[in-house]
């Protein structure tokens, strides 16, 4: 067995050979906490989710960090606009982050860093990059020589004679235009740190390196994140990283975005889709089998009509674990995935074609229920579990116990609603009435109702939208 991972910086699938048998370490490029989360930002989260659980499944012990970004410009300035504390709006909305997490079946991270927290580890490895050359003070500012640095560029493969480097406020006394931020001086009213070189605060892309160096060591297996942090963020971290003496991360991955109309999902653009109105209008599951089966290298292009798809495929396999259950009770998942699902999640995280086996043992345990073939139908109802359980979609996972299908509060009420309306369909079927007990079915589906007879009586469902 051996899991093989699109690597960016080799730009090719390598097979993955861990540094400590046994053991993966992942760092993910977690939240920038200046605004509530779209589905875009949880993607990345859901991605990796399911790379840490397919890991596990595979019998590695995970170390998980995703940091937490909470202090840079863009919380700076929503702080002025908005006439409030920095920390209150980064807490607020890392908040909503770790909800729209949970909601959509993440693992909590090992551990979830704050940038805040380790300004100490920031100003060691400035320290130790200004004392071997490669950074310099200027205004208070410090700033790291990319000249100085021979394999700058190489994960983004750009000629630094045609770089044009991003660059913040304030960020005077550069000696080469090229050249990043790792400390910016302080400004009146902003938030700052004590340091050798003056009041002033961390540089985004110092945030990473340091906090990676103290949770993972020297060197780790896996560094995450979505594609647009190729550059500058992640080469700037691999500059630093390696400049202050770190092999720093051995494999790259990176996630694509979720798009509309072509674009980037961004705030900045306002095409965003919060995650806190989306589970509102959407099941939580549905959300998670959209957005986290494709595979995690494709573009996404949201639409209400992919969502429905989505909706509706994720209703077969839900609509056959549930009959299953009626049938035959509690099923518990096989001890093992198919091993045409375990060959295609081997293979760069291939969900898509893993998720065509879970498709396929659906279609045949609904073939075995058809035959009234019990035995059948529960074994395959195992292995559905055990491979809906590494995607993090098991229905009957405890995660999603008591989910409903569009608002937990109003279950109880419709559901009592439903059952006199099913009582009425009964008695037409008792007196043998068939054409009123039809007519009613009928107008229940046409409400969005789907109404099945089973073994132990009517049962109703929300059909698609």
């Amino acid at each position: 067995m051996t899991i093989r991972l699109y690597d960016t910086d080799a730009r090719q699938i390598r097979d993955f050979v861990p540094l400590a048998a046994g053991c993966v370490s992942i760092y993910l490029c977690g939240a920038t906490v200046q605004a509530a989360p779209h589905i875009g930002h949880i993607r990345s989260g859901l991605n990796f989710d399911i790379m840490r659980r397919w890991f596990e499944y595979r019998g590695y012990d995970v170390t998980f960090i995703r940091n937490v970004t909470d202090i840079d410009d863009k919380i700076i300035r929503k702080s002025a606009e908005q006439g409030r504390p920095w920390w209150s709006i980064g807490y607020e909305n890392e908040r909503a982050f770790n909800d729209g997490y949970a909601a959509l079946g993440c693992l909590p991270p090992t551990y979830e860093p704050r940038a805040t927290g380790h300004i100490t580890e920031m100003v060691e490895m400035m320290r130790g990059l200004i004392e071997r050359g490669h950074a310099y003070e200027a205004d208070g500012n410090v700033y790291f020589d990319v000249r100085s640095y021979e394999g700058y560029l190489e994960l983004s493969n750009q000629d630094l004679d045609d770089l044009r480097q991003p660059s913040g406020d304030n960020e005077t006394g550069k000696r080469d235009k090229r050249d990043f931020a790792m400390w910016k001086s302080a400004r009146p009213g902003e938030p700052s740190w004590e340091t050798p070189w003056g009041r002033g605060r961390p540089g985004w892309h110092l945030e990473c390196s340091a906090m990676a160096h103290k949770y993972l060591g020297t060197a780790f297996d896996i560094h995450g994140g979505g594609i647009d942090l190729i550059f500058p963020h992640h080469e700037n971290e691999i500059a630093q990283a390696k400049a202050f003496g770190d092999e720093f991360a051995k494999y790259w991955v990176h996630n694509g975005w979720v798009t509309m109309s072509g674009e980037k999902m961004s705030k900045s653009l306002g095409n965003s889709v919060l995650v806190s109105e989306m589970v509102k209008a959407w099941r939580p599951i549905v959300l998670r089998y959209y957005l986290g089966t494709p595979h995690y290298r494709s573009m996404i292009e949201y639409s209400e009509e992919a969502l429905r798809e989505a909706e509706s495929a994720f209703a077969r396999i839900e609509g056959f674990v549930q009959r299953v259950v009626e049938k035959a009770g509690p099923v518990e998942a096989a001890a093992e995935v198919p091993p045409a699902f375990a060959d295609a999640m081997d293979d760069d995280l291939g969900v898509p074609q893993a998720l065509a086996i879970v498709h396929t043992t659906v279609r045949q345990g609904n073939s075995a229920l058809a035959a009234d073939d019990k035995e059948a139908a529960v074994a395959r109802l195992a292995e559905v579990r055990a491979m809906l359980g590494v995607l993090g979609l098991d229905p009957l996972d405890p995660h999603w116990a008591g989910e409903s299908d569009r608002g937990e509060d109003l279950h109880g009420v419709v559901d009592t609603l439903v059952r006199l309306v099913l009582d009425q369909r009964q008695s037409a079927r008792e007196r043998k009435d068939w054409p009123a007990a039809d007519a009613i079915r009928d107008q229940l589906n046409q409400s969005g109702l789907v109404i099945e007879d089973s073994p132990s009586g009517p049962r109703w469902t929300l059909g698609p939208r």
